[in-house]
C-alpha cells in the first residue's frame, strides 16, 4: 500500500524539507528528461548488480536438495528466491535452481500449516519468508502465462491461518494491556519481537491483509510500544510502557516485552535506544496498519529517519546487521512512496542513488555480498546477505 501523490503532498506539508517527489513538484521539459535518464541509468546499474548476485546464488549457493542456508531451515531459501524472482520472474520457469529451491520450501510445509523444519525454533520467521517466495512464484506464473497460476493458494492459505494463531494475544491467554500482544516471535516460547513482527506483517500484507484485519491492527499495539515516543490523547496505540519518554526521539528498538530490550542497549534515564533497522521496520509496519502521513506517530519516526540517515552505519549499530538495515530502509522507503530525504543540514538525499552507490563499492567479486565487519544475525552468511541486497536493490528500481 503506497501513499496517494495526494498523501505525499500532505507529507511534505506536514514535514516541510523531509520528502519530496515529482508528482508535486513542477518540472520542465528538460528536467523530466534528465530525471528519466537519471533513473534508466540506475535502473541499468541495479540489474548489472542484480545479474550478478543472481549468478552467485545460482552457482555457489545451493545445496543438493534445493535450499540455501539450509541450516536455517526453510528461511535464507525463501529469501533467496524471493529476491531473484523479485528481478528475474522469468527464472520460474527457465531456472532449475529456482524450482528445486521452491521443491524445497514446499518439502518444509507441516500438517499446522507453517513452513518450517521440524523442531525449528524459528516458525515464524521461515513461514513468513517461504509465504513471500510462494507468493512471488504465483505472480511468476501469472506473468509468464504458464499456467500455474494460484499454484500456491492453498499452502498460502493455510500459513495464514498459522501466522495468526501464532501471533501472541488471547490464544495465549493475553489481554491488549501485555507488552507482548499483538506481536510475533521466531515462534518458539520466547517473546515477540518486532523484527519478526515485521516479517509477519509483510506476508500478511501480501496475502491480501488490508489496515483493518484484526492482526494488523493486533500487530500495531506491539509496534506502538517498540516507538521512543510519548502517548497523545488522539492516539489509539501508543507507548504506554516505562520506556516511552525516556528517550522520545522517534524511533524504534527491539521489543517491549519481558522487560524490554533494545540490541542497541540502553539510553540515559533507564531507556531503550532506538536504531536504524528496527525505526525502517517500524515506519512499514505503521504504514501497512494504515497509519497516514500527519499521523504524529509517522511524523516522530520520519523525524528519527531525517536525523540519523546513514548508509555506511546501521544507526545506532554500526556495522552490525547493516545488510538487514539496508532491506529494510529501501523497502520501508519504497512502501512509504517517499523519493528524496532531506536531511539535517539541508543536503537532499536520493536514497535510491545513495544506496546503489554503497551496494556497488561493497558487491563481491564474486558477485555476493558479505558483511567482512560483523557477523551477527549470521551476516558473515553469504546466500542471506545476497539476497538482502537483492531485495534492497529491487525495491531500489523506479
Amino acid at each position: 500500500m503506497r501513499f496517494s501523490n495526494k498523501s505525499l503532498l500532505v507529507f511534505t506539508l506536514c514535514m516541510p524539507g523531509l520528502v519530496s517527489s515529482p508528482a508535486v513538484q513542477a518540472e520542465t521539459p528538460s528536467d523530466t528528461a534528465n530525471t528519466a535518464q537519471d533513473a534508466a541509468n540506475l535502473d541499468a546499474r541495479i540489474d548489472r548488480m542484480a545479474d550478478r548476485g543472481i549468478e552467485f546464488l545460482r552457482t555457489r549457493g545451493q545445496s543438493d536438495n534445493g535450499a540455501f542456508s539450509g541450516a536455517t531451515g526453510a528461511a535464507v531459501t525463501g529469501l533467496c528466491v524471493r529476491a531473484i524472482l523479485e528481478h528475474r520472474p522469468a527464472a520460474l520457469q527457465a531456472d532449475p535452481v529456482v524450482k528445486d529451491a521452491l521443491k524445497y520450501v514446499e518439502s518444509m510445509v507441516r500438517p499446522d500449516g507453517g513452513i518450517y523444519e521440524i523442531g525449528s525454533k524459528h516458525r515464524n520467521y521461515e513461514t513468513s519468508t517461504s509465504v513471500l517466495a510462494l507468493i512471488a512464484a504465483n505472480e511468476a506464473n501469472d506473468e509468464t502465462a504458464s499456467g500455474g497460476a494460484g499454484k500456491y493458494d492453498s499452502i498460502l492459505s493455510r500459513a495464514e491461518a498459522f501466522l495468526k494463531d501464532i501471533q501472541w494475544d488471547e490464544g495465549e491467554g493475553l489481554t491488549p494491556a501485555d507488552p507482548a500482544y499483538g506481536g510475533a516471535g521466531y515462534g518458539s516460547h520466547s517473546r515477540p519481537d518486532l523484527s519478526n513482527t515485521s516479517f509477519m506483517l509483510d506476508a500478511l500484507h501480501e496475502l491480501g491483509n488490508d489496515a483493518e484485519d484484526e492482526s494488523i491492527q493486533k500487530a500495531l499495539r506491539f509496534v506502538a510500544r517498540t516507538q521512543n515516543l510519548p502517548a497523545a490523547d488522539d492516539m489509539q496505540a501508543v507507548n504506554d510502557t516505562k520506556y516511552a519518554d525516556r528517550v522520545g526521539d522517534g524511533g524504534f528498538y527491539y521489543t517491549p516485552a519481558a522487560g524490554g530490550q533494545s540490541q542497541a542497549g540502553e539510553a540515559g534515564a533507564g531507556g531503550l535506544r532506538s536504531y536504524g533497522s528496527m525505526t525502517y521496520a517500524g515506519l512499514k509496519s505503521m504504514i501497512y496498519a494504515g497509519l497516514t502521513p500527519e499521523d504524529p506517530r509517522v511524523e516522530a519516526a520520519l523525524d528519527f529517519i531525517r536525523k540519523n540517515y546513514a548508509l555506511d552505519t546501521n544507526p545506532g549499530m554500526g556495522p552490525q546487521g547493516l545488510y538487514y538495515y539496508y532491506h529494510t530502509f529501501a523497502k520501508s522507503l519504497d512502501v512509504a512512496g517517499i523519493e528524496v530525504i532531506d536531511v539535517e543540514g539541508g543536503t537532499v538525499h536520493d536514497w535510491r542513488a545513495d544506496l546503489v552507490n554503497q551496494l556497488e563499492s561493497s558487491q563481491q567479486d564474486d558477485g555476493s555480498w558479505v558483511n567482512r565487519q560483523s557477523d551477527r544475525w549470521m551476516e558473515g552468511d553469504r546466500q542471506l546477505v545476497t539476497a538482502y541486497c537483492l531485495l534492497a536493490l529491487a525495491h531500489a528500481k523506479k
